[in-house]
């Protein structure tokens, strides 16, 4: 028997490929909190399917073009993008057999290849999305301003207008981000995934890494790594790879917590006031 789930499927697949294609069966695929994902295998094939009735009009619009953009990079292997709409996005479905011996390593040297890739700007020439969060990516020649003022104040005043966070908070966050200009270091942008956490890591067929879930904007390299380290870090030898390949500047332990004010603003935006700690544990470290 079809049931609605699988009707709406094959009305994806058939806007996708220009074809009817039948779905034989369907799997739940788990690791998303803000999109429902199936693998769906057909005749045709298997495919992975993401959607959200809720979702924004040009999100997944927006986000195929961020695999897009980075798939052009050749730095990495990105799922093909087979079909878009407003609530959905159907991409090729990673094969995921076991990993190469040495995939951290060879994902660090990967990444590495990728933030060599820089343009006149950070930001870039559309907005996004981070989850469901519009992400704006206004072009600006300096890190620090577009680090501040695109990441850091976008989300806090979004935290403080739906009542996240108080007028208390916002005033200590301000007089930290004041002093960032000093305390991190100022780079070429780089070409970043935007969202890397371990969730939306993947190997394909061949084993090799591949990513899913883009907010790609062009930013501050060490926010990138920052973020991988958010919950829980990667195999060691996923950054011994990365900083052989493009090392950073001394001391970047010590900046991690002020690049993740970034994704745990956006945690809070989306989540709540569970992550309001992480953020005060920040200021008392750095303000006092």
């Amino acid at each position: 028997m079809v049931n609605r789930s699988t009707t709406f499927f094959e009305q994806a697949l058939l806007k996708s490929l220009g074809k009817p294609v039948k779905v034989n069966r369907y799997q739940s695929l788990s690791g998303g909190s803000i999109n429902q994902a199936v693998a769906l295998h057909t005749v045709e094939g298997s495919f992975f399917l993401k959607y959200n009735a809720q979702a924004p009009a040009d999100m997944f619009a927006k986000e195929a073009q961020g695999l897009e953009l980075l798939r052009q990079t050749g730095a990495l292997a990105l799922p093909e993008v087979l079909g878009v709409g407003q609530v959905f996005l159907l991409l090729e479905l990673m094969d995921a057999h076991q990993r190469i011996p040495d995939f951290w390593a060879d994902f660090g040297h990967s990444l590495a290849a990728l933030h060599r890739h820089s343009a006149p700007q950070f930001g870039l020439n559309h907005d996004n999305y981070i989850g469901k969060l519009p992400q704006p990516n206004t072009l600006t020649k300096n890190g620090m301003e577009f680090f501040i003022e695109h990441r850091l104040r976008q989300q806090t005043k979004l935290a403080y207008d739906t009542g996240q966070i108080n007028q208390a908070l916002c005033s200590q966050l301000d007089t930290l981000y004041a002093k960032l200009p000093k305390l991190l270091p100022h780079e070429a942008p780089a070409l970043l995934h935007g969202d890397l956490w371990s969730g939306n890591v993947m190997n394909n067929a061949e084993g090799l890494v591949t990513l899913i879930d883009p907010a790609v904007y062009y930013g501050l390299r060490e926010a990138e790594l920052a973020f991988t380290e958010m919950f829980g870090r990667f195999d060691l030898s996923f950054y011994e790879a990365y900083h052989q390949a493009f090392p950073l500047e001394p001391g970047y332990s010590q900046r991690v917590d002020l690049y993740n004010l970034y994704p745990t603003l956006v945690h809070v935006n989306l989540f709540g006031q569970g992550y309001v700690e992480a953020l005060k544990s920040v200021v008392r470290r750095f303000v006092g």
